[in-house]
């Protein structure tokens, strides 16, 4: 059995902001299990715990591995990458439809230079609130919709907002150009508080991964999962379940991961929501993507932390 971790490093284009935090690259491991491999890498500021914690998890389990014993990883990040390395990926039949652009930046700034992101004039759009003044905010949405007739708008607020401020905001949206609002707040109460108010639809992401209980509404409309976040793959395919038995949209989203988990995250959207758009639009935003020209990890670009045969 071949085991081995490496670590890499891939700098953003230009430093994001993740809850507070600027980063100017994206860090993290990739795990190989004989010929299968899976990303372990933490979301500065979302996940619960630190790469360095999830290295030493990791390593640990492929040292049990090695030894033949069973491994029981707690971290999610650690959950996910063995369970994707370790996986039977079944033949990707599914054509998936185009991930839709995500939107980041100042509103100032987005205001100047909307056409670059919308240049394709996309049916949908995903875009960053709840960071600036609301009113500048509410006036890059207002420039947006006003100039693209037919485009919908994915709001995510990232929970950032209290229910006053949520409810004011949602009060100058018109709600049919909204496809969903998500994560307006961090309790599940006070989204079910504006969206009844507002009739604003609403989607679930964070709440989700941090284990917060929620029930149907009729304003919820979709599950929007991070498997980085989420942990072992049974926990997001529990939630793709429920989803379906809601008859709520299932969209599959990515931490910022590297070519290789964003290809396997593409596979599971294949797989979970075929007929969704995946929200995977943060490739643009890595200077590359850990893949050689055959489409496997390069480990010219990769740290090697670990290797037994």
């Amino acid at each position: 059995m071949t085991l081995a971790l490496y670590r890499y490093h891939l700098p953003f284009i230009q430093p994001l902001t993740f809850h507070g935090k600027v980063e100017a690259a994206r860090e993290g491991l990739l795990v190989r299990i004989d010929d299968g491999w899976g990303e372990i890498a933490p979301l500065p500021g979302f996940s619960k715990e630190t790469l360095a914690e999830a290295q030493t998890e990791a390593i640990a389990c492929l040292t049990q591995l090695a030894r033949g014993e069973a491994i029981a990883p707690r971290l999610p990040s650690v959950q996910f990458g063995l369970d994707c390395a370790r996986r039977q990926w079944p033949e990707q039949i599914a054509t998936l439809p185009d991930p839709y652009p995500l939107i980041q930046g100042s509103p100032q700034e987005l205001l100047k230079n909307w056409k670059l992101w919308l240049h394709e004039t996309p049916l949908k759009a995903k875009l960053k609130v709840a960071r600036y003044p609301m009113r500048d905010e509410l006036a890059l949405i207002r420039l947006l919709l006003d100039r693209r007739p037919n485009l919908k708008l994915v709001l995510d607020a990232n929970q950032g907002w209290t229910r006053e401020e949520a409810w004011a905001f949602c009060g100058h949206l018109d709600a049919n150009r909204i496809e969903y609002l998500e994560d307006p707040c961090a309790r599940f109460d006070d989204i079910a508080f504006v969206a009844a108010r507002t009739n604003m639809p609403v989607a679930l992401d964070e709440l989700l991964s941090q284990g917060e209980a929620w029930q149907p509404i009729p304003q919820l409309k979709a599950l929007v999962l991070k498997p980085m976040l989420l942990g072992s793959l049974a926990n997001s395919e529990a939630l793709v379940a429920r989803a379906r038995e809601l008859r709520l949209k299932v969209i599959v989203s990515s931490c910022f991961e590297s070519g290789v988990g964003l290809g396997q995250l593409a596979r599971l959207a294949g797989e979970w929501a075929p007929d969704q758009a995946p929200g995977l639009d943060t490739r643009r935003w890595l200077t590359g993507n850990l893949l050689d020209k055959q489409g496997n990890p390069d480990l010219a670009q990769l740290k090697p932390l670990f290797h037994r045969d």
